[in-house]
């Protein structure tokens, strides 16, 4: 039982939201509440100090979330270790990733789970959604991961991380001596698009959709099928892209490329692990509980 309240307090540490601590948790926000006093009293110390709707961590709150963070780890490994004794861990494991997330997100979590389990062989196949989709439904791979969106209700979506599309502009674009441009604005903006078939393309439509805009409203200059192809043209032009956050880190970082913020405008969506229901392997499961434990900080 204290094991899911440190769970709880983990969850709210790191998203600053007893609603989003719900959501994630599939709890309600009164027992995300009571759970994180009861911590608090048997420590006798304040975890977060509210002010109206936000929130923050303590002193204790950020030890706290430190301790966590270590016992998670620690409790992960001692699954993992514990269970390789009963189950050898080999073979084949083929994972199709959509183009994001292939070059950006799984590259390390495939070195970090290599090393720990060198009998297994991992092979990473890479495609837009549409068809690493269509390669599960013909069984040419074990598992997808892809930004999900329910479709084909032959598969199970599991939950594996959340990401963020930004519109990224080059350094010098004239679009940011403003703070923050309007939809109508955003419409004028020449952009790069991905191909009919891509999640990403499919996210931005449905962002839109909310304000009753269709993709057809935007001024598209050019469709490209790789995220690398359209960062290097973004830093020779003056269009624009909506790409995923972990896509353009080190861009951010050295100052090469802007996030234009739009008003009243944030596209989020969550990526999934997909899999044909009945077909759950071992090595699917050994992945997927090392990937969602991975530290992507």
């Amino acid at each position: 039982m204290f094991d899911f309240r440190l769970k709880v307090f983990n969850t709210t540490a790191k998203r600053l939201s007893f609603t989003k601590a719900a959501a994630e948790l599939y709890i309600t926000q009164p027992a995300v509440t009571k759970h994180i006093n009861e911590i608090e009293e048997h420590f006798n110390v304040m975890l977060f100090e509210r002010n109206g709707t936000k929130i923050k961590l303590t002193p204790a709150g950020e030890l706290l979330l430190q301790h966590t963070e270590k016992l998670f780890a620690l409790h992960h490994d001692l699954e993992l270790d514990m269970k390789g004794f009963g189950n050898k861990q080999e073979g084949i494991l083929r994972v199709g990733a959509s183009t994001t997330i292939a070059q950006y997100i799984l590259p390390p979590v495939l070195a970090a789970f290599k090393k720990r389990y060198p009998n297994i062989q991992p092979e990473l196949h890479i495609h837009n959604t549409e068809r690493i989709e269509a390669s599960l439904e013909r069984d040419e791979i074990d598992l997808g991961v892809t930004e999900g969106s329910f479709k084909n209700t032959s598969f199970k979506y599991i939950p594996f991380l959340k990401d963020e599309l930004v519109l990224v502009v080059r350094e010098k674009h004239g679009l940011l001596k403003k703070q923050s441009i309007s939809l109508t604005e955003l419409t004028q903006l020449p952009l790069l698009m991905r191909e009919p078939g891509s999640g990403t393309l499919d996210v931005i439509a449905n962002a839109l959709a909310k304000h009753k805009m269709k993709l057809a409203d935007l001024t598209i200059e050019m469709r490209m099928e790789s995220t690398e192809a359209m960062k290097q043209y973004i830093a020779n032009s003056d269009t624009g892209a909506f790409l995923s956050v972990y896509s353009v880190y080190n861009e951010l970082k050295q100052g090469r490329f802007s996030i234009m913020d739009i008003k009243g405008l944030s596209i989020n969506r969550d990526l999934f692990f997909i899999q044909k229901h009945g077909t759950e392997k071992q090595l699917q499961s050994v992945f997927m509980d090392f990937a969602l434990h991975y530290n992507f900080k």
